[in-house]
């Protein structure tokens, strides 16, 4: 499990320099509708303008109508680029930047066929194209979010998505000897389970990130309803057993969906820039704790709590609609 992978380069910290982060802007009515459209527009321009503070902010927009929406929301901030794409999950359909400036590209099978878009196949070729930046194809099925990174070597990932037989099959040593392959890692982390309701069969990056080189940050439960607090007990043990330093701050807690649905809000799902963490919060007593403790991680940084509850309906947030493309050696 320790061996060492010495022939790819290994993918950057989140808060390393970055050259340009990548979003998507909303652009379809059928998986947006009505009113929801609107309002995840307005969460995703919030976030472009509080990234672009600090750094290069690429968008791609899909049609007349969004390219229009797009600029007038998000103005001469951001490069608004024509593109073609599924749904904004760009941290799972687009491309992963190594530190070698490679595009790394992977096979994506609608989260494990359950939400199969067309043109997901394809944005990545797209983003890694507009970025000039030369593609390595990989012959698996995975996901960005189901990974985590500590700029090392060393990988975050859970059990349920990772082996998941809607995915490739694999075993843990299968698993493991492709992902130290394509990332050029050491070692790969192992947690069993993600959040509740999570519909990408538990992406680490809505439960467990990288801080620091062996430093993890995750959540601890918000109160006696906390629909993870079993898991998020779990987890911290598990990590302080693998033998790195655990910090924790409390979840958002009980989030439901208009139908009554626990769905997975997660102060985890935050983004890290040159300038900025920027975190999605939900309304919820804890959030300014929760804020306080990033804060202290990340002294350097303005942290930003912004509303994130149009784009949680989708089933994610600001990190699953972002790719952070690293400043080449």
């Amino acid at each position: 499990m320790m061996s060492k992978v010495t022939k790819k380069a290994h993918i950057p910290a989140e808060w390393a320099e970055q050259k340009a982060l990548w979003t998507c802007w909303p652009s379809r009515a059928d998986l947006w509708p009505g009113e929801l459209l609107h309002t995840t527009r307005e969460e995703v321009a919030q976030l472009v303008h509080t990234a672009a503070t600090g750094q290069k902010v690429r968008v791609l927009a899909m049609g007349e109508d969004a390219m229009n929406t797009a600029r007038s929301a998000i103005g001469n901030v951001a490069e608004i680029l024509p593109g073609q794409f599924g749904d904004i999950w760009l941290r799972d359909t687009g491309p992963i930047f190594n530190a070698d400036g490679q595009a790394l590209r992977f096979k994506v099978n609608g989260w494990g066929e359950r939400f199969d878009f067309p043109l997901d196949e394809t944005v990545g070729d797209e983003v890694a194209n507009a970025a000039g930046a030369p593609m390595v194809y990989h012959d698996f099925i995975l996901e960005g979010g189901s990974l985590d990174h500590n700029g090392e070597g060393a990988l975050l990932t859970t059990r349920q998505c990772l082996l998941n037989k809607n995915r490739n099959g694999w075993t843990e040593e299968e698993a493991e000897r492709a992902l130290k392959d394509a990332f050029g890692a050491h070692t790969v982390f192992w947690l069993d389970e993600g959040l509740m309701n999570d519909h990408t069969d538990g992406h680490v990056d809505n439960l467990a990130r990288f801080v620091g080189a062996d430093t993890v940050l995750t959540q601890r439960a918000a109160g006696p309803h906390d629909p993870n607090a079993d898991l998020y007990e779990k987890t911290i043990a598990d990590l302080k057993v693998m033998g790195l330093n655990v910090v924790t701050l409390p979840s958002p807690g009980l989030v439901t969906s208009k139908k009554g649905d626990v769905i997975p809000a997660s102060h985890m799902n935050f983004i890290i820039t040159n300038a900025t963490v920027i975190v999605p919060i939900y309304g919820a007593p804890s959030t300014d704790e929760a804020l306080g403790i990033i804060a202290g991680l990340f002294p350097s940084r303005a942290v930003v709590g912004l509303s994130a509850a149009s784009i949680l309906t989708g089933g994610g947030s600001f990190h699953c609609i972002t790719q952070q493309e690293p400043k080449r050696k």
